[in-house]
C-alpha cells in the first residue's frame, strides 16, 4: 500500500479518486495483514467498530460541500491512555482499567472529530505510559501484549507510544498521537524513523488523559513527514478551560503551524551542538557529523560545541517529581473518571496487580507504583524542593541559559541510541538519550530521521525555549526537505549484519 501524506489524500479526495470510507477500509485491512497477522506488529490494541460509519458520513458531509479543513476524512490513531466516548475503551495498556469506557472525549479527542478525523482505533503502548516499573520493556503491556519495531522485528519498539509509531512506520495510519513525560515521543519516533513532537506543556491540553505528570506530560504528533506532524498539531493545540497550563499561554498558540514551514529555514539560523549527548555511538555520532555538515551547506550557522552543564544532576530531582505527580494526577483522574473496576486510587491498582500476578507482571513488576504510593502530598517542602530544582536545572541553568549564551535559535543532539534487542529477563537497554532537559523543562522538542546504522533508524532532535514550535518546525523542516533520508521499514525478522 502506497504511503500517503495528508496532503496527498486531499487532494486525491478533491478529484474524486479516494473517499473517508475507501481509505479507511484500506487501513483497516492493512492492519488485519500486518498488524493482526503477517508480521504481527501487534501495534493497535483495539479498533473502532465505527470508523467506516463515520468515514461515510464524512464523505456525505465532502459531497455537499462541507469540508471542514485538512484533517477532514483521514484516520487518526490514538494512544490507548487518551479517553474517548465510544465503544473503545481507555486503558493505558492495563488489564487493571480493562473496560474502561469513558463517556467524554479527552479535549484533543473532540478537536479531532471537530476537524473531521476518523478516530481510526487506539494504539497500544507501554503499560501506564512506561512509569510502573524500573526494569520494564518497551511496548509491552499487559492488555495489549508486545509492540514489534518493523525495521527488526526482534528489536525494541521504545515507549511509551509505541503503538503510535509502529502503526506511522507501517503505513496503518497517515498520523497519530501520542504522550510523552520524558522521551515518550521522542524515542519511539526516532528509532522507527518518523516524526516526533514533543510540544512545549501548555500548547495541548491535556484533559482526559490518563497522566504521569502535570508538570511534563505532554500530547504530541507522530507522522512520516513534518508537514503531516504540523497539520496535526495544529488541530490538537489550543485553549482548554479545564487545563490550566493552556490558559496560561494563550497568547502564545499559533492558529495554523503550517505556515512556519521554509524549506531555506536552515539559512541564517544559529544551531547549538550540544556534546554531553555524543560518544555513546560511534557510528550514529558520524551521522550527526553528516547532518552537521548539511547544515552548514543549508546556511546554517553552528555553533559547536555547546554543553548543557546541568543534564547529569536532573535525574534524581525528575524522578522524585515524577513520583509525588504520579500519585496526586492519577488519583485526580480516578476521582473524575472512576471507580474502574473497583478501582478508586494508586493503592488499589497495585493491590490489582498483586492479585492478577501472573497476567499484569510476568515480566517486571511495580515498584515505581508502590515508590509512588509512598510519597505525601503536593504541599510537602519535598515536593516544592523538587519542583523548585527541576525547573532551575532545566530551564534557568539549562536550556534557557545556553540559549541565552550563544543567542540560538535551536539546539540539536542524537535523539538517542539505535533499537535494542527485546528482552523480557533484563528489560530495556537504553544506550543514551537526549530527551531529558525539554521535557523537565516542558520545552518543545522535535525528532527527524537522520540515518540508518546496521539498518536500524537513527533520529536527530531539534529542541529549544518554551513556545518556539514555529522556529524549530521551520529549521527541521529545511532539514527534512533537503535530506529526505526516511526509508520505510521491511519487517526483516532480524538485523541483516
Amino acid at each position: 500500500m502506497k504511503e500517503f501524506s495528508i496532503t496527498e489524500i486531499q487532494a486525491l479526495m478533491k478529484k474524486g479518486k479516494i473517499s473517508a470510507r475507501k481509505l479507511t477500509k484500506m487501513y483497516l485491512t492493512r492492519i488485519h495483514e500486518i498488524d493482526k497477522s503477517g508480521p504481527k506488529l501487534n501495534s493497535i490494541i483495539e479498533i473502532n467498530p465505527e470508523a467506516l460509519e463515520i468515514a461515510e458520513n464524512l464523505d456525505k458531509e465532502w459531497k455537499n460541500k462541507k469540508v471542514r479543513g485538512p484533517l477532514h476524512g483521514i484516520p487518526v490513531i490514538i494512544k490507548d491512555n487518551i479517553n474517548t466516548a465510544d465503544k473503545m475503551q481507555t486503558t493505558a495498556g492495563s488489564l487493571a482499567f480493562e473496560g474502561h469506557n469513558t463517556s467524554e472525549d479527552a479535549f484533543i479527542v473532540k478537536k479531532l472529530r471537530e476537524a473531521g478525523a476518523i478516530i481510526l482505533a487506539k494504539a497500544n503502548l507501554s503499560e501506564w505510559a512506561n512509569f510502573r516499573s524500573t526494569r520494564s520493556t518497551s511496548g509491552w503491556s499487559s492488555r495489549g501484549g508486545q509492540t514489534l519495531n518493523p525495521y527488526s522485528l526482534d528489536r525494541s519498539p521504545c515507549g511509551s507510544s509505541s503503538g503510535s509509531a509502529v502503526a506511522v512506520a507501517s503505513n496503518l495510519c497517515s498520523v497519530a498521537i501520542g504522550t510523552e513525560t520524558d522521551g515518550s515521543i521522542i524515542c519511539p519516533s526516532h528509532v522507527n524513523s518518523i516524526v516526533g513532537i514533543k510540544p512545549t506543556v501548555g500548547l495541548v491540553s491535556r484533559t482526559g488523559i490518563i497522566p504521569i505528570s502535570h508538570n511534563q506530560d505532554a500530547a504530541g504528533t507522530m507522522a512520516r513527514t513534518v508537514r503531516d506532524a504540523a497539520i496535526l498539531l495544529s488541530i490538537i493545540a489550543g485553549v482548554d478551560p479545564n487545563d490550566l497550563s493552556t490558559i496560561k499561554h494563550k497568547k502564545e498558540i499559533p492558529s495554523d503551524y503550517t505556515k512556519f514551514l521554509d524549506p531555506h529555514g536552515l539559512n541564517g539560523a544559529r544551531i547549538g551542538v550540544a556534546r554531553n549527548y555524543f560518544g555513546k555511538n560511534d557510528r550514529i555520532d558520524m551521522i550527526i557529523e553528516e547532518a552537521i555538515k548539511k547544515m552548514k551547506e543549508l546556511g546554517a550557522e553552528i555553533i559547536d560545541p555547546i554543553e548543557i552543564k546541568t543534564i547529569d544532576d536532573l535525574e534524581d530531582p525528575e524522578f522524585e517529581l515524577l513520583l509525588f505527580d504520579f500519585k496526586h494526577d492519577l488519583n485526580e483522574y480516578l476521582a473524575k473518571y472512576g471507580p474502574i473496576n473497583s478501582i478508586k486510587n494508586i493503592d488499589d491498582i497495585i493491590q490489582f496487580n498483586k492479585e492478577h500476578q501472573e497476567n499484569v507482571m510476568p515480566y517486571f513488576g511495580q515498584e515505581i507504583f508502590i515508590m509512588a504510593s509512598e510519597k505525601g502530598p503536593l504541599t510537602s517542602d519535598e515536593y516544592k524542593k523538587a519542583l523548585e530544582k527541576c525547573h532551575r536545572l532545566a530551564r534557568d541553568e539549562g536550556i534557557d541559559a545556553v540559549l541565552k549564551e550563544y543567542q540560538l535559535d535551536a539546539i540539536i543532539a542524537p535523539s538517542g541510541g539505535a533499537a535494542w534487542p527485546i528482552d523480557y529477563v533484563n528489560g530495556d537497554h537504553f544506550t543514551g538519550g537526549s530527551s531529558s532537559a525539554a521535557a523537565v523543562a516542558g520545552y518543545p522538542n522535535i525528532t527527524v530521521p537522520v540515518g540508518y546504522v546496521f539498518g536500524l533508524p537513527v533520529g536527530i532532535s531539534f529542541f529549544g525555549g518554551a513556545f518556539q514550535e514555529p522556529k524549530l518546525l521551520k529549521i527541521a523542516y529545511s532539514f527534512e526537505q533537503a535530506t529526505r533520508i526516511r526509508k520505510p521499514p521491511r519487517f526483516l525478522s532480524k538485523l541483516e549484519l
